[in-house]
């Protein structure tokens, strides 16, 4: 059984965590538009790769249409590169026959 904080501790604690968090840099995974995929197929990538809700994956659907990108995900620099993979992967929508292959992204430094 752990023994319970002496006074202080939790200060000292709560300050690393935040101390390391700091060093850590992060990433924002940005979806790209393009005119080969549906709102339909947007929603459901970002449902089922970042369990986005689906009024959150709509509007980022918006987003990436109107502004031409979206930042879909922030996080470590290995993690991004990973999830900007698994956008890459997604495969094509089949909702849409001129559809060829998976949306674009990119991963770029959160500052």
């Amino acid at each position: 059984m752990a023994r319970p904080a002496l006074p202080g501790e939790e200060t000292k604690v709560a300050d690393e965590t935040r101390s390391l968090t700091r060093l850590i840099p992060r990433y924002h995974v940005v979806l790209l538009d393009d005119n080969d995929h549906t709102y339909e197929y947007v929603i459901e990538m970002l449902v089922k790769l970042f369990r986005h809700g689906a009024e959150a994956a709509f509007r980022m659907a918006c987003e990436v249409d109107r502004d031409g990108r979206s930042i879909v995900y922030t996080t470590n620099r290995e993690q991004a590169e990973f999830k900007r993979g698994q956008i890459h992967g997604y495969g094509a929508d089949w909702r849409l026959p001129r559809s060829k292959g998976s949306m674009s992204a990119d991963i770029e430094p959160a500052d």
